[in-house]
């Protein structure tokens, strides 16, 4: 199946983790991709990996910044330099190196706070306003921006994150809104826990049995599973779906908050799901 083939993709954060799968998803599928990333050799790596994978895409490695509004410009200007327009965007850049000093709200460094609406929400505003045009031109397209449960429901951390991605939403279902007419559609997927390598190496032993309790699916998210669904929602498979965001999640957010310690009955979980298991001496 070449869902993608003919068309040409910006993915952004694109040298790794979920980035990096959505950009090999839309390359197998004929697409042809520019990856972008702030580091240049991921990027490169990445590029290496679909000639290797899906040799009759070709693909396009830039490293950037998406925050930096001349850059931002540059990207969409060689996009359409090399491939002749933009017809998918993929926002999935975003400043992971910032969640350990990103706090409470009285605890917060604002310098986090700034950087962080800089990277995650200004720059996928700054890149939905270079691809619109070059998207009219081609007779529409298909936006999808990486959004995140932490954008929909409160924690007593990650303050600037989980605001910029809250906004995220509210700045997809605008676009989706607004250009519409046009043949664009704009969706925000919001991924649970995803276990990319970046994300493995901060997340110790404990917090990951502390996360995989809240879920109904035995296992935690991989990459692939959400570049699955950026591929659905960028395709023609999805063309009525549009100012949506999609939670994949493996239930993460479907339950009631005592899910983890029983629910509201009697019924056992089974051992080792409980608070007081995953509390116990030697766990």
């Amino acid at each position: 199946m070449e869902r993608f083939e003919g068309k040409v993709a910006v993915v952004t954060g694109a040298g790794a983790g979920i980035g990096k799968a959505c950009a090999l998803a839309i390359a197998r599928e004929g697409g042809r991709v520019v990856v972008a990333d702030i580091d240049g050799s991921a990027a490169i790596a990445c590029t290496a990996q679909i000639a290797a994978e899906a040799g009759h895409a070709l693909a396009l490695a830039l490293a950037m910044d998406i925050a930096d509004a001349q850059a931002v410009a540059a990207l969409f200007d060689t996009a359409e330099r090399h491939f002749g327009g933009v017809d998918l965007l993929v926002n999935n850049a975003s400043a992971m190196h910032l969640t350990p000093r990103d706090g409470a709200i009285l605890d917060l460094d604002l310098a986090v706070w700034d950087e962080t609406m800089a990277t995650n929400l200004r720059g996928t505003l700054l890149c939905c306003r270079q691809a619109i045009p070059r998207m009219i031109a081609r007779g529409g397209g298909a936006i999808v921006n990486m959004s995140s449960c932490q954008g929909l429901s409160g924690d007593t951390a990650l303050t600037s994150y989980a605001a910029s991605k809250a906004a995220m939403n509210m700045l997809s279902a605008s676009l989706a809104t607004q250009y519409g007419h046009a043949q664009i559609r704009c969706n925000a997927v919001a991924p649970g826990l995803i276990m990319t390598e970046r994300l493995l190496a901060k997340l110790d032993e404990c917090m990951q049995r502390h996360l995989r309790r809240h879920q109904l699916l035995p296992r935690v998210g991989r990459p692939e599973d959400v570049a699955a669904l950026v591929a659905f929602l960028l395709s023609d498979d999805a063309a009525f779906i549009t100012g949506q965001v999609v939670c994949i999640d493996g239930g993460m957010l479907t339950h009631v908050p005592t899910y983890a310690d029983g629910g509201n009955s009697r019924a056992a979980r089974p051992a080792g799901d409980t608070a007081e298991a995953a509390a116990a001496p030697g766990r």
